[in-house]
């Protein structure tokens, strides 16, 4: 079955300061679920990595109340962006969502490589390809890493914050997981992904200087989709959960282990 995909969120409850260390933050408060209600504002949280959170960012966030952070970079993740800001009182959980030794050649040539190396790599479809594959990958293999996630925030966990290093792959699906716990509709959760596009929000890649053509218009052709937002990313990933699982109830209960008090008490956590 084709998906709409719409075009327009829910206004947020109140407009967010933008800040300067920090990309991709929003709250995802007011998403529709499919009986009615909406996710409540101020409970749940996604971005980028903190670790180049300037003072007023941390103050921002220090401002929210959160109760845990939750962080799904891997130690090569850590080592490349640092650790994230301390803000105090907040509990932050690591809980990679990739291995650090899969795909360091791939970003290797994507950060240093040539324009033919790219090509060969990524082009003619490659590189969205392999993000399509890699959602479906998380979905069918990291159901622990995903159901300990649901758990705590059924349990006292929130406020959370839920990022990786851009809050687009790895935050985008755990955040996606969440909502469809929550009922939220697909159409909305997609909707709300793809605000991962917008100017001030996308990951900006850095390339090695010294490497020829390192900004040229194809190269950045090449190595976009790697960086984009794309609903067939997404999409990817519910057809994994359809095709694997039945769909979105056996999900959750065989993949995740979540059980009917679980998901109410989740439910009464996070929605109006």
């Amino acid at each position: 079955m084709t998906q709409q995909i719409p075009q327009d969120l829910p206004a947020d409850p109140e407009p967010l300061p933008r800040m300067t260390g920090v990309r991709n933050f929003r709250d995802v408060g007011g998403l529709p679920t499919t009986d009615g209600r909406r996710v409540r504002a101020g409970r749940l949280f996604r971005s980028g990595h903190l670790a180049h959170a300037t003072e007023k960012d941390a103050e921002f966030l220090s401002s929210l109340g959160l109760h845990t952070v939750f962080d799904f970079r891997n130690s090569s993740d850590l080592r490349v962006e640092g650790p994230d800001v301390a803000l105090p009182g907040v509990r932050n959980v690591n809980i990679p969502l990739s291995d650090p030794a899969d795909g360091g050649e791939f970003w290797r040539i994507v950060r240093e490589g040539g324009l033919d190396q790219l090509r060969g790599l990524l082009g003619d479809g490659r590189a969205a390809a392999r993000m399509a594959a890699s959602y479906r990958e998380m979905v069918r293999t990291r159901t622990a890493e995903h159901s300990r996630v649901v758990h705590a925030l059924a349990e006292d966990s929130v406020p959370a914050l839920l990022h990786c290093a851009a809050g687009k792959d790895r935050a985008g699906l755990s955040v996606a997981v969440t909502l469809l716990a929550l009922g939220v509709d697909r159409e909305a959760i997609i909707a709300d992904y793809l605000e991962s596009n917008a100017p001030h929000n996308r990951y900006r890649l850095r390339r090695a200087d010294d490497v020829p053509q390192a900004r040229a218009p194809e190269v950045s052709a090449l190595v976009a989709p790697l960086f984009d937002a794309r609903a067939e990313y997404l999409l990817a990933a519910y057809e994994t959960i359809d095709t694997h699982w039945g769909g979105v109830d056996r999900y959750l209960t065989e993949g995740l282990g979540l059980t009917p008090g679980t998901r109410e008490r989740l439910r009464e956590r996070l929605l109006d």
